[in-house]
C-alpha cells in the first residue's frame, strides 16, 4: 500500500527547519540505539491509534446506519485508498520530516478522536431531517475515513526519515524494522478496542482517549528526540498546536456523559427511561409513564412498540401452537414478550429461552415496565434462559428435543442476523423439531422487502421445512422489529410477515383448546395468508453462510 521512501538525496536544501541538513545525523539527546527505540516505540504507538480509529468508525456506522459488512468495506476501502494518498503526499514533507511528523500527529489526534462523536451528533441531530440530511451520516463517514486514511498513510514515509536520520542503515532493514512495529501496533490495537476500549469506556470516550494518547506520544517524539531539528518558532508551535488538541480532547471526554444524554434524547425522544449497555448492544427503554407506552430500541432499531406489540407476538406465536407443544424453543425473544404468549397455552412443560443477550433478559426480569409487558414471563419456573451462539447450542442439541421453535429474530435484511436465516441454520433446527413440530418465523415485511421475505421461504424449503406464509398489519407505522430508528417512523413498515414451517407445509390456524388471542382471528389469519401469497416470489434461490442473499 505504501512504498517505502529512501532518505532525500544529496545535495537537498537543507529545510529541516533547523540548522541541519537532511543527510546529517540527528542531534539527539540519547544514544542512537535509544533514539532509534524511541521512535520505533512511537510507532508502535500511532498504528494502534489508527486502527482503532478505523474499528471506531466500523462499528459506529454499523450501529447508526446498520449493515455492518458495507459500513466495513466502505471504510476500509476509502482508508486504503486514502493511505496511498497520504504516502505519495508526504513525499513533498521529507525535508520537514521533524515538523512534518509532529503536525500530522497533531491533526490525527484531533480528527480520529473527535470523529466517533461528531458522526454521532450528525446522526442524531440532522437523522430525521429528511431530502440530503437523510444521507449526512453516510457522507461525514466517508469524509472521515478519507482524511483519517489520508493521515496515517503520510506517516509511513515520515517516520522513514526520521529513524534513517537517528541512524543509517540498509533500505531494507530500516523498513523491516518500521513495519515489524507498525504491524504489532496494528494487533494491539485492533484487540485493545473490542476487549478494553469498547467494554469499559464506550465509544465515544474510547474515541478521544486514543486521540489524546496519540497527540501525547507525537508530540513527546518530535519535541524530545528532534527538538534540535526543529526552530524555537516551530517547537513554540508544535507546543502550542498539541495543547490545543488535547484542551479540546479534554474538554470533550468531560462532557461526552452529558453529550450522549443529549443525543440520546435527540434520538428516542425526552422520555428516555432505561439506556444500558450490555456485553452485546445498547438497551434503551422510552415510556411507561404517564400513559405513555413503553417501546423497546436494540442498538438504535425500534424492536417493541408496547402499543403494538401484542399483535406481533400474538400472530407469531400462536399459530405454531396449534398442535403439540409440551417443548418450546424461543430463539431471541429476550424481552420476554414471546414467552408471555407461549405460557398462555396449557399444556407447556418447558420453554427454552435462547437469547444472545443474556443483559437484556435480565432487564426484562427486573425493570418494572417491561416485566408488567411481559406478565413476568420470565420469572415462571417452565422458562430456561439459554444463552451463547445459536449454531453451538443447535449442534450440541439432542434431535427431536422440541415440538415448537418460534424464531423471534430482527429484519434478516440486517447484517448480523443474515446467518440466522440460512440453510444451515434452518437445517439444525429441522433436526431439534419433533417429526411432528412447527417452526414459526419472522420473516420481514411483505409488502415492504417482499424479495427478502420471500427468500426466507425459499431458504425453509432448500431445508426441507416447506411453509406457510401470513402477515399481519401494523397499526402504527414504525412497529416492525429492525427499524432503522425513531426518526425513521414515517418510512418504516406497515406491518409483519411470518412463515409457519415444518416437514409437510401446514395450514395456520389457532389452537382451540388455548384462551383467544385479543387480536388474532382464524377468519382474519385466513386472510392474512390469502394476502401474503398473492406477494410470491418464485425462483429465489436460497441463502446459506457462504452466500448469503439479503
Amino acid at each position: 500500500m505504501i512504498e517505502p521512501h529512501a532518505p532525500a538525496p544529496p545535495g537537498s536544501p537543507p529545510s529541516w527547519g533547523g540548522p541541519c541538513g537532511p543527510e546529517a545525523p540527528a542531534r539527539l539527546p540519547v544514544r542512537p540505539a535509544v533514539g532509534r527505540f524511541l521512535v520505533l516505540a512511537g510507532v508502535f504507538v500511532c498504528a494502534a491509534c489508527g486502527l482503532v480509529y478505523e474499528l471506531e468508525l466500523v462499528a459506529l456506522a454499523s450501529y447508526l446506519i446498520g449493515d455492518s459488512v458495507t459500513q466495513a468495506s466502505v471504510v476500509l476501502s476509502v482508508m486504503v485508498f486514502a493511505m496511498g494518498l497520504g504516502s505519495l503526499a508526504a513525499k513533498r514533507l521529507r525535508g520537514l520530516a521533524a515538523a512534518g511528523f509532529g503536525a500530522l500527529e497533531a491533526a490525527l489526534a484531533l480528527v480520529g478522536g473527535s470523529s466517533a462523536m461528531l458522526l454521532y451528533a450528525v446522526f442524531a441531530w440532522t437523522g430525521g431531517w429528511g431530502g440530503l440530511w437523510a444521507d449526512g451520516p453516510r457522507i461525514l463517514l466517508v469524509a472521515f475515513s478519507l482524511a483519517i486514511g489520508v493521515l496515517i498513510g503520510a506517516e509511513v514515509p515520515l517516520l522513514m526519515e526520521l529513524i534513517q536520520r537517528v541512524r543509517r542503515q540498509d533500505p531494507g532493514g530500516a523498513v523491516a524494522d518500521l513495519f515489524a512495529a507498525d504491524y504489532v501496533g496494528a494487533l494491539v490495537g485492533g484487540l485493545a478496542f473490542p476487549f478494553v476500549l469498547l467494554p469499559f469506556l464506550g465509544q465515544l470516550t474510547g474515541a478521544l482517549l486514543t486521540g489524546t494518547v496519540n497527540a501525547v506520544v507525537g508530540a513527546a517524539l518530535v519535541l524530545g528526540l528532534f527538538r534540535r531539528d526543529l526552530t524555537r518558532r516551530a517547537r513554540w508551535l508544535l507546543l502550542t498546536a498539541n495543547a490545543v488538541v488535547l484542551a479540546l480532547l479534554a474538554t470533550a471526554t468531560v462532557l461526552a456523559d452529558d453529550f450522549e444524554r443529549a443525543a440520546r434524547h435527540a434520538v428516542y425522544g425526552q422520555d428516555v427511561r432505561v439506556a444500558v449497555r450490555t456485553d452485546v448492544q445498547e438497551v434503551v427503554l422510552t415510556g411507561d409513564t404517564d400513559g405513555r407506552p413503553l417501546d423497546l430500541f436494540l442498538d438504535g432499531r425500534l424492536r417493541v412498540r408496547g402499543s403494538d406489540e401484542r399483535r406481533y407476538h400474538e400472530a407469531l406465536v400462536h399459530p405454531a401452537m396449534s398442535g403439540p407443544h409440551a417443548r418450546v424453543l424461543i430463539l431471541g425473544g429476550g424481552d420476554g414478550l414471546a414467552a408471555r404468549e407461549v405460557l398462555r397455552h396449557p399444556g407447556t412443560d418447558r420453554v427454552d429461552l435462547l437469547e444472545a443477550d443474556p443483559g437484556l433478559a435480565r432487564l426484562a426480569r427486573h425493570d418494572p415496565g417491561l416485566s408488567a409487558l411481559n406478565e413476568h414471563a420470565l420469572g415462571d419456573a417452565r422458562v430456561h434462559l439459554l444463552t451463547g451462539d445459536a449454531f453451538h447450542r443447535l449442534r450440541s442439541t439432542p434431535s427431536a428435543t422440541y415440538d415448537v421453535v418460534i424464531s423471534d429474530l430482527p429484519d434478516p435484511g440486517l447484517t448480523a442476523s443474515t446467518k440466522l436465516y440460512s440453510q444451515e441454520f434452518y437445517g439444525l433446527l429441522r433436526r431439534v423439531l419433533a417429526p411432528d413440530g412447527r417452526l414459526a418465523v419472522h420473516a420481514g415485511p411483505v409488502a415492504a422487502r417482499p424479495r427478502a421475505f420471500w427468500t426466507v421461504d425459499a431458504t425453509l424449503r432448500a431445508a426441507g421445512l416447506p411453509a406457510t406464509a401470513y402477515r399481519v398489519a401494523a397499526r402504527h407505522p414504525g412497529s416492525a422489529p429492525g427499524t432503522d430508528r425513531a426518526a425513521a417512523d414515517l418510512r418504516a413498515p406497515r406491518g409483519w410477515g411470518f412463515l409457519l414451517a415444518a416437514r409437510t407445509a401446514p395450514a395456520p390456524r389457532l389452537d382451540p383448546a388455548a384462551p383467544h388471542p385479543h387480536t388474532l382471528t382464524p377468519d382474519a389469519l385466513a386472510r392474512d395468508a390469502r394476502a401474503a401469497a398473492r406477494t410470491r416470489i418464485a425462483g429465489l434461490p436460497p441463502s446459506t453462510l457462504p452466500h448469503p442473499r439479503y
